[in-house]
């Protein structure tokens, strides 16, 4: 059985589940005990908890997006142009359009948590809008990339992440957003956490939409 779990579905990348996930500003979070054990070896992708070079919590939050970008990584390293293209039906996404969207969304929660920033500028808009966006626009312009084109992507905007949580402690992480409050409250933490299960739902439809690329072996999961 395949250890790497699926998940599937597409939600709007800002608004969706704020009432379900928000509020995340418990301290106890992690217990100390935990704090007292060494940390792991450099790039064990198995141990979800602290990492040297962050505060406690933003470690571990970063070992789940180490992992999960790794397995979207691997999954698509070595796909032609034609398979990363592969259209299902007028309503789907392309996988390469959806590696392209994990790309923008990692992009945006960038300069809204660091920057504060709530839109993209032009030259970012022109760069990740269609990525941004899917739909018609996504379906439209991009194409005609090789699976090298997105991993370079993903890992450039990806290494900007981490440089910039070293930079934050946990008191940053849990501290709530006055603009996205309004409404419900909605932290750090929250933000970054959503990145994470995003890009796992994501990682369930490029799953499937493998097993539908013409000639493909139908899946076992």
């Amino acid at each position: 059985m395949n250890r790497f779990p699926r998940a599937f579905s597409r939600r709007k990348f800002i608004n969706g589940s704020l009432a379900a996930t928000a509020g995340l500003t418990l301290p106890g979070l992690l217990p100390q005990p935990a704090l007292a054990h060494a940390l792991p070896p450099k790039n064990n992708l198995l141990v979800i908890g602290p990492l040297e070079g962050y505060s406690p919590q933003i470690g571990t939050l970063v070992s789940m997006m180490n992992y999960n970008r790794d397995t979207i990584l691997r999954s698509v390293k070595g796909m032609t142009t034609e398979q990363l293209d592969f259209l299902f039906d007028p309503h789907a996404n392309t996988i390469g359009g959806l590696l392209m969207h994990l790309a923008a969304v990692d992009k945006f929660y960038q300069i809204n948590s660091f920057e504060g920033r709530q839109e993209f500028n032009e030259a970012e808009k022109k760069e990740w809008g269609a990525g941004l966006e899917l739909g018609d626009l996504g379906r439209k312009e991009i194409k005609g990339h090789d699976a090298q084109f997105y991993i370079d992507k993903l890992t450039t905007v990806r290494a900007k992440t981490l440089e910039l949580l070293k930079t934050k402690d946990d008191k940053w992480l849990l501290e709530l957003d006055p603009v996205w409050s309004k409404q419900e409250p909605v932290n750090t933490y929250w933000k970054w956490f959503h990145v994470c299960e995003h890009e796992s739902n994501h990682r369930g439809q490029i799953s499937w939409l493998k097993s539908r690329l013409p000639g493909a072996k139908p899946a076992k999961d």
